[in-house]
């Protein structure tokens, strides 16, 4: 039940918020690859606005059905050479895994212009309980690995510090819920952000 509510009220508004984001901030004719994509929706809603571009994706958890083309990784390990996208996408996926910096590095390794993160920020009272029901409500009912690994805004800074790139582009309050669920669900705790 929960899971129906969640896919009738909330995702279709989502995807289409995140592809209009998202869609904004990757240059023209951009090959893209979409990492820890799931079913490929948000890339394929992305396609529809921007046909330009091309995106594929990679996922440790191949669905049966997919909106784009989904080849498996080990999580670890991009199966491509170096530099071949122009950028590499991750939308939700990072705070799924205990060291999401190895895969940074590895996402930087195959992209030539950067990655394009949509992520949770650890920011405020009950921010952590609100994630933490929110990422069940999406993600369990799909054998998705919930390690609730969110990072502060200071943890944000320092990866990527630490991986030598720069933030050129920023983009908060994403309107990804309507406004009453907004109040609850919205807050400081959504960013997209594009490092190069």
């Amino acid at each position: 039940m929960i899971g129906w509510l969640h896919g009738s009220l909330v995702l279709s508004r989502r995807r289409n918020v995140l592809a209009s984001r998202l869609s904004s901030l990757i240059p023209t004719g951009s090959k893209v690859l979409d990492i820890g994509c799931g079913s490929g929706e948000v890339a394929a809603e992305i396609l529809e606005r921007r046909p330009d571009l091309s995106i594929s994706g990679v996922d440790v958890l191949v669905r049966p059905q997919t909106a784009i083309p989904v080849a498996e990784f080990d999580g670890e390990h991009i199966p491509l050479p170096d530099r071949s996208v122009d950028i590499c996408m991750f939308v939700d996926v990072l705070h799924h895994i205990e060291q999401p910096r190895r895969l940074l590095e590895e996402a930087a390794r195959v992209s030539k212009g950067g990655l394009l993160i949509k992520d949770h920020v650890l920011d405020g009272p009950l921010a952590r309980a609100t994630l933490s029901v929110m990422d069940w409500v999406g993600n369990a009912r799909f054998g998705v690995a919930l390690p609730y690994n969110y990072l502060t805004a200071p943890d944000w800074n320092e990866l990527r510090e630490s991986l030598r790139m720069n933030e050129t582009a920023r983009v908060g309050r994403l309107g990804l819920y309507g406004p009453v669920a907004g109040l609850l669900f919205e807050r400081n705790l959504h960013f997209i952000a594009r490092w190069e």
